[in-house]
């Protein structure tokens, strides 16, 4: 049945993505963003990709109660899904509590403005990070947690947070979607990762390098007990995360209380494969160097997808070939992003 999704950060990387999702499913959705790692153009665009407008766009902080009532008391919000957080390992390690602050203020300011508004269904935005430096790949929900940089530890807290929620108030449902490494772009080439600054993750820096905008890659690290040395993640199209969400949020009230899922492909790629995948793709020369190991980072972490496959029917479909052909596209087409 349609309904009205509120999207927290909307306006980003993956909220963005999951808006044209929602929309191609007949939900009407409702974002609220601060712009502060986003484009008020994007949502312009998601409109474009749909075919139809988002119901509202507020501009505001997720931790400002005032402006969560609003929303609440503006729409009548059937479900809401949590993006808005900032995100960089490296910089969560720099500024800790800027991250305590801003991912487990929000997640706690928003959860309690839906309690009071009557709103109790929730898919809220985890991590892979949350695994830590795993002894053993790959990863399946039950394997341990150990956060090992301040931007994990926010996403391990949040999901506690949730599951306190949940169990002292049984009304609430709440999927914690763990995802992997999510990359790649719209294949219409109108949606992309378009950070402000520096790009924190690798693809929109491998894209600005390809574009002309930067000189070379940093390679932290050539020294993990990985295949190259380079660390191994778990790389996952955007699209393919976005339909996660949708999908959750059809499943949403299959099980009282909290769960929690992995979103991955089950295949792991070094920095170094990545590479060479976006050079082919591009048709560009990346040129990288190697330096020491970046602080918080681990060698490998990749998904055992195969819990949300069997309960949902969900897969990962588009390959590391896609996600750097989508990423080229985008970054072609917009070598400045969403500005002119």
């Amino acid at each position: 049945m349609p309904q009205t999704v509120l999207v927290t950060g909307g306006a980003g990387f993956i909220g963005s993505h999951t808006c044209v999702e929602l929309l191609g499913r007949g939900h009407d959705v409702v974002v609220l963003d601060d712009h502060s790692n986003s484009s008020p153009e994007a949502l312009e665009r998601v409109a474009k990709i749909a075919g139809r407008p988002i119901a509202a766009a507020h501009v505001g902080d997720v931790r400002d109660r005032r402006s969560l009532d609003a929303v609440f008391t503006s729409h009548r919000i059937d479900a809401v899904i949590h993006f808005a957080a900032k995100k960089a390992v490296g910089e969560s390690v720099r500024l800790p509590f800027t991250y305590y602050d801003i991912n487990v203020g929000g997640t706690t300011a928003l959860v309690s403005a839906m309690h009071d508004h009557g709103v109790h269904r929730l898919v809220f935005s985890s991590s892979c990070s949350v695994y830590g430096d795993a002894t053993t790949v790959p990863l399946t929900e039950e394997s341990p947690t150990a956060p090992t940089n301040p931007y994990a530890a926010t996403k391990w807290t949040c999901e506690r947070v949730l599951a306190d929620l949940c169990r002292h108030a049984p009304e609430f449902r709440v999927l914690a979607l763990r995802y992997f490494n999510p990359t790649g772009a719209h294949p219409t080439g109108l949606l992309g990762e378009d950070p402000r600054g520096v790009p924190n993750n690798i693809m929109p820096f491998l894209s600005q390098i390809a574009v002309g905008r930067r000189d070379e890659l940093s390679v932290f690290g050539d020294d993990y007990p990985t295949p190259d040395g380079t660390g191994v993640r778990d790389y996952i199209h955007v699209v393919d995360v976005a339909e996660g969400h949708r999908v959750a949020l059809d499943h949403i009230d299959d099980e009282p209380g909290m769960r929690v899922l992995n979103l991955g492909t089950g295949q792991g790629a070094s920095v170094l494969d990545l590479v060479r995948a976006f050079e082919e793709a591009s048709g560009r020369p990346i040129p990288y160097r190697v330096t020491g190991r970046r602080p918080g980072d681990v060698a490998e972490l990749v998904a055992d997808p195969s819990k949300v496959a069997a309960l949902w029917d969900w897969r990962a479909r588009r390959d590391l070939g896609a996600m750097c052909r989508d990423a080229w596209n985008f970054q072609e087409r917009n070598p400045y992003g969403y500005a002119p």
